[in-house]
């Protein structure tokens, strides 16, 4: 191998390098908790993630009791579910967040973390929801359509699954994906577009495996 090869192969490793170490992870971001206490998203390295944008006068709120029970049944397999309210979809989340988390904890008795309100869409999104929506799975680019959106990240970070609104925390799918991120096997499931507004339901999964 010539002096000119080697060369020419050491700088396409190190402009890999400098690109693997400039693309955006789920571990560089930090957003504060519900009480305003900032939080780094690097303490869950190694954990399974379900994130959803969560309202508290939706239809879908009720979801909150089979997130906490998701929650309660995985967690000591590595699991962290992880609430952000939102107010963008049809004005369902207008309360503060003290009200939020008083309403969370006293009516479905909520203990996964929960996170001050988000921009899940617009203008002024909330940086970690462009990273989700926009950038952190190719196969999964959409904006959020409505509340409780799920979105499944595996013990490295990656985004394997995006799950509608209507699929409920118990559904078959978002468990099997669940278990596959905790169990570190590639999602199947099938890949379909987000939900519309509540008013119209169709309810699936997507995968970004």
């Amino acid at each position: 191998m010539s002096r000119r090869t080697v060369l020419c192969l050491c700088l396409a490793a190190l402009a890999l390098a400098a690109e693997t170490a400039n693309k955006l992870s789920i571990y560089a971001f930090n957003l504060p908790d519900i009480k305003g206490k900032m939080v780094s998203f690097g303490q869950f390295r190694g954990k399974v993630l379900l994130l959803v944008n969560v309202a508290s006068s939706s239809s879908y709120t009720p979801q909150y009791a089979s997130l906490q029970a998701l929650y309660d049944k995985y967690k000591s397999s590595g699991l962290v579910v992880l609430g952000f309210p939102s107010n963008d979809f049809g004005a369902q989340e207008p309360e503060s967040e003290a009200k939020i988390e008083a309403f969370c904890q006293s009516t479905y008795h909520v203990t996964f973390p929960l996170f001050s309100k988000v921009e899940a869409r617009g203008d002024e999104i909330t940086p970690l929801f462009h990273y989700l929506t926009r950038e952190a799975n190719p196969k999964l680019k959409e904006d959020v359509h409505w509340n409780f959106t799920k979105f499944v990240m595996d013990r490295k970070g990656q985004l394997t699954a995006r799950f509608k609104p209507d699929v409920l925390p118990d559904d078959p799918d978002l468990i099997v994906a669940i278990e596959n991120a905790l169990n570190g096997k590639k999602d199947s499931s099938p890949q379909t577009p987000s939900s519309p507004p509540e008013q119209t339901r169709t309810p699936r999964a997507q995968s970004g495996s």
